[in-house]
């Protein structure tokens, strides 16, 4: 006769059990979902985005999410894209499913009218960025005053290391753009009509990278200006090469991740620096401006 061992076979059977709801709960946590918003702030491979149901929704990118430009009259063919069209305030729908509180997208898709909308948006930046740039300058001045009477009046180098201490705190104060700390820049020059650049700038974009680096949650901007000399178009075009190839630098050689970098900005004509009607004034206008960003919404600190 066979005999049964009751407490070994309860034992399978729940083991059983506990194993099929493991599967299940599993299962219904990788449970696709669709969700629609706006991209708020974006720090390399995680997105903020504003829905209906949250303002503050944090969107994984992977390296197998699919990234499309919707086109056709019933949008039903996908243009594919690149992450680095994924901007603050542009308009998405992304398919991916829940890890925690984190949405992992699968997908994520956006209308051609969105992303001019959104980097427009960003163009319309400059008139900030001057401010900041006189700031800059004004705080500049102040800082080397200061620095002259420190060298005169102490030797010590406890003191130093105050003074410079004081004056990265009033750096941080200054260097802030919206939602974004500007922990560090450099500007590359270009002659007239050129878009190649000079190697000398090679070794300040490698430094800047590596500075990035150590920046928890760190994005880098590059945007590209022209003179004002010569027609319109021909300067936007200038503008966005120039930008291209200094990002190509920084991705080739400095080896920067494409989920850290900002959408390459060609900004034409605008935000002239110098004097146009000088040769002097025209050189400072054609640059590439590159800067090391923080978001603040990643960085845990309110925007003020």
């Amino acid at each position: 006769m066979t005999k049964f061992n009751l407490p070994k076979m309860a034992s399978a059977v729940v083991l059983t059990l506990m194993g099929l709801t493991f599967l299940s709960t599993t299962v219904a946590a990788q449970q696709n979902v669709k969700i629609e918003g706006l991209i708020k702030g974006r720090s390399g491979e995680n997105m903020i985005v504003q829905t209906s149901d949250n303002p503050n929704l944090i969107v994984e990118l992977t390296d197998g999410t699919d990234v499309g430009q919707v086109q056709g009259v019933f949008k039903a063919r996908n243009k594919k894209m690149s992450m680095a069209a994924l901007i603050p305030g542009l308009a998405i729908k992304v398919e991916g499913y829940y890890q925690d509180t984190r949405l992992i997208a699968k997908t994520v898709r956006f209308n051609g009218n969105d992303l001019k909308q959104a980097k427009a948006i960003q163009a319309g930046m400059h008139e900030t960025e001057q401010q900041a740039q006189q700031n800059t300058a004004e705080l500049e001045k102040h800082n080397a005053e200061l620095k002259a009477q420190n060298e005169a009046l102490q030797q010590q180098q406890k003191e130093v290391a105050a003074n410079k201490a004081a004056v990265d705190a009033a750096v941080a104060r200054f260097g802030q753009l919206d939602d974004y700390y500007i922990m560090d820049e450099v500007t590359v020059y270009f002659g007239n009509g050129k878009v190649n650049i000079d190697p000398k700038y090679t070794p300040q974009l490698m430094a800047l990278a590596d500075k990035a680096k150590t920046v928890s949650g760190y994005m880098i901007e590059v945007k590209g200006y022209a003179s004002a000399t010569g027609s319109v178009a021909t300067n936007q075009k200038l503008s966005q090469e120039r930008a291209e190839n200094v990002t190509n630098v920084l991705l080739q050689q400095a080896k920067v991740p494409l989920t850290r970098m900002l959408a390459p900005g060609a900004m034409g004509e605008s935000d002239q620096v110098g004097n146009d009607k000088t040769a002097e004034g025209q050189a400072e206008n054609r640059r590439v401006v590159v800067r090391v960003l923080q978001n603040k919404a990643i960085a845990g600190v309110s925007p003020t």
